[in-house]
């Protein structure tokens, strides 16, 4: 919270003229007084009000200011005359009055146009902009009509200042990677998929991995919400990606790669960080090698995402428009202490993307990786998917420990218990019914409703069509073998205890109501930890409590200049988009970075983190103006019975015509922010 001049942000009503500044009253919101760490905040100014953090503002030129910035970054569709026109007369008639030459009609007209906007504008662009120019002219009335009366400029009309603007909407403001989600819905409505992927690749390269597999946290905040349903944006995402797979179109990209200027990084991994790291620098002209342990590339998805959630064929596409930029990969590649060192002395910089392959224990009674049975998450997904996608059979070493009675995970008449409540114990429920388990069942500590927060409702409920059994509120507590061979689970039962403070509810073992069941494997996928055994020691890199590379989360460069870390291995086990998210950040710094040795900062980035902070999407807000009740769209999906057999993708998207009805129902709220720094 910040103390402010003056603020109407989200009908707040503070007016301190004229009081001195140590009795300034505080915002209620996360305002942007500090712009970064040099400058300072004079103003914020958006689509739900204005805040004024200095008297020394020129509150006329602020209005015709944010009014330029519509024209600009307004992203008009050009299906209304308010918005299309409405804009343009608030800019001209702020401009005249600015200057010097404008007259008391015109502060009228500008009021009459403002309310035309804010009422018969289409999309919410057009009903914003005016919000907080009305807001300066009804409360700075008087500034106005001096300039007006006295025919002189604004006070600061000529002045050199910076004005630091950003298009956002509530959706994008939640997508960690940032992507325009307006945009690319905007494309398939017009059945113009070229411009949807475009748009979607702006920020995100791995387009038919995020229309498939992202929790799609974007759709928590979509203003829909507030009206009937959400926008079933991750399902219009894979539109485009699939449209350019399906037709064997050369690769759409959104960035032209610029020429080659002779500096080098290392990518530590070619995951989707990693992935998305050399994507964006290859398109800076930066020259890129990936080193990857694996004997493929695509780390997690390929080895830890099952096929029938993620096709390799898709993901392979993905994998090549990185390459399509100019990436070099090395395969097989094991990096070692002495490759780091090389690498710091070879490359201008290094992007340690390793993510996290050590599956974290139960921390059960009698816990052994040497009891045949016990199986980690992240060992029985690589050989379920190195064989379903690249037929690589599982070796005999694994076998014997398994008790695999094949060259592949075969579960043929087994039970199976997996504990853990987010996608990659899913993921290991959904497979060992797959491969023929005759009972699954996962373990969970909490709830379903929680599950399904950590997943998503599809997810959940497609494994319980599937026959996956759920005991909630449950904790192994011990495991019981005979010599060596996994026979039983003794399994704690939990309530949940109020907190009498307030805070959360604690789980409290219920005495007595423990079950042994028998079980043939036991999955922890509770977690998984980050094996960084390859970091020199002499580095002394700062780690987090939670065995991960410290950075400041901002910039993602570690302790030691020129090493930089993001995904899993900089903030623990994360999902796809939030990785990408951070890669992309992370290879916009290091862009800057090799050329001028500076960590910085763009002020989209800058703006980026303030609009985070200070929240787009209010799900208290009040929509008008739109039509309730249109349904939310479906993907059909595999018969139950047909995908318990096989690794087919479970979900078929979209028709034409579904999409086209789900695009529609998107309100396009593109919201402009800008600050006076």
């Amino acid at each position: 919270m910040s103390k402010v001049y003056f603020s109407t942000w989200k009908g707040e009503s503070i007016n301190n003229i004229g009081k001195p500044e140590e009795e300034w009253e505080e915002s209620a919101y996360n305002l942007p007084a500090q712009y970064d760490d040099h400058r300072e905040s004079k103003a914020f100014i958006g689509w739900d009000g204005v805040a004024l953090f200095s008297e020394d503002v020129d509150v006329i030129r602020l209005a015709m200011e944010y009014a330029a910035q519509y024209q600009e970054y307004s992203e008009a569709c050009g299906r209304c005359a308010p918005g299309r026109w409405g804009g343009r007369i608030l800019y001209d008639q702020l401009d005249k009055i600015a200057r010097g030459e404008g007259s008391v009609a015109d502060l009228d007209h500008l009021k009459e146009i403002g309310k035309s906007m804010q009422i018969t504008s289409k999309c919410e662009i057009g009903k914003t902009v005016p919000n907080p120019i009305i807001d300066l002219m009804t409360h700075f009335e008087d500034t106005f009509l001096e300039c007006i009366n006295e025919q002189k400029e604004s006070k600061h009309y000529k002045e050199s200042i910076g004005y630091i603007a950003k298009i956002t909407s509530p959706c994008s403001d939640a997508c960690p990677a940032d992507v325009d989600i307006p945009g690319y819905i905007e494309g398939v409505r017009d059945l113009r998929f070229d411009d949807s992927l475009k748009a979607t690749r702006q920020t995100m390269p791995l387009a038919h991995v995020c229309g498939r597999v992202c929790p799609h946290p974007c759709e928590d905040a979509c203003r829909r919400t507030n009206l009937d349903e959400p926008i079933s944006i991750m399902a219009l995402k894979r539109l485009g990606a699939d449209w350019e797979t399906d037709h064997n179109y050369d690769f759409f990209h959104p960035l032209e790669k610029k020429t080659t200027n002779g500096k080098r990084v290392a990518v530590v991994g070619a995951g989707p960080a990693g992935l998305t790291t050399a994507y964006y620098l290859a398109a800076e002209g930066i020259e890129v090698d990936v080193y990857e342990e694996l004997p493929v590339l695509g780390g997690e998805v390929t080895v830890g995402v099952p096929e029938y959630r993620m096709p390799w064929d898709k993901y392979q596409q993905d994998i090549e428009c990185v390459r399509d930029m100019g990436v070099n990969f090395i395969l097989n590649h094991k990096v070692s202490k002495e490759d780091m060192s090389r690498f710091e002395n070879e490359y201008d910089a290094t992007m340690i993307a390793s993510g996290t392959r050590i599956s974290k224990a139960v921390r059960c009674s009698n816990e052994r990786p040497e009891i045949q049975g016990y199986w980690g998450a992240i060992d029985f997904l690589d050989w379920v998917n190195l064989y379903e996608k690249f037929d690589i059979k599982t070796p005999e070493s694994v076998q014997k420990q398994q008790m695999l009675p094949a060259d592949y995970v075969d579960l043929t008449g087994k039970t199976l218990a997996c504990v853990g409540g987010g996608f990659t114990s899913m993921d290991v429920v959904r497979c060992a019914i797959r491969a023929g388990a005759k009972r699954v069942v996962m373990i969970y500590r909490r709830d379903e409703k929680t599950i399904i927060r950590n997943t998503t409702y599809e997810e959940y409920h497609e494994a319980v069509e599937e026959g996956v059994e759920f005991i909630f509120h449950s904790a192994v507590n011990e495991i019981i073998d005979e010599n060596d061979v996994l026979k039983q689970l003794v399994i704690d039962k939990f309530e949940l205890v109020p907190d009498p403070d307030g805070g959360r509810a604690q789980l409290v073992k219920i005495e007595g109501a423990s079950e042994t069941i028998d079980f043939d494997y036991l999955v922890p996928a509770v977690s998984q930890s980050a094996d960084l055994g390859f970091i020199p020691d002499d580095w002394d890199l700062g780690m987090t409590s939670w065995g991960t590379l410290k950075t400041n989360g901002k910039d993602y460069m570690t302790s030691r200049k020129g090493i930089f870390a993001s995904g899993d291995c900089e903030y623990g086990p994360m999902t796809i988009v939030n990785a990408v998210g951070q890669a992309k950040r992370g290879a916009s710094v290091i862009s800057r970075f090799v050329q001028s040795g500076e960590i910085t900062l763009t002020d989209d980035e800058i703006m980026e983190d303030h609009l985070r902070k200070l929240k787009v999407y209010d799900k208290k807000e009040k929509v008008t103006g739109w039509l309730p009740g249109i349904p939310r769209e479906h993907s059909s999906v595999l018969d139950t019975a047909f995908r318990k057999t096989n690794n087919a993708e479970v979900n078929l998207g979209f028709t034409q015509d579904q999409a086209m009805s789900e695009a529609d129902r998107c309100m396009r709220c593109y919201y402009i922010a800008m600050v006076q720094a």
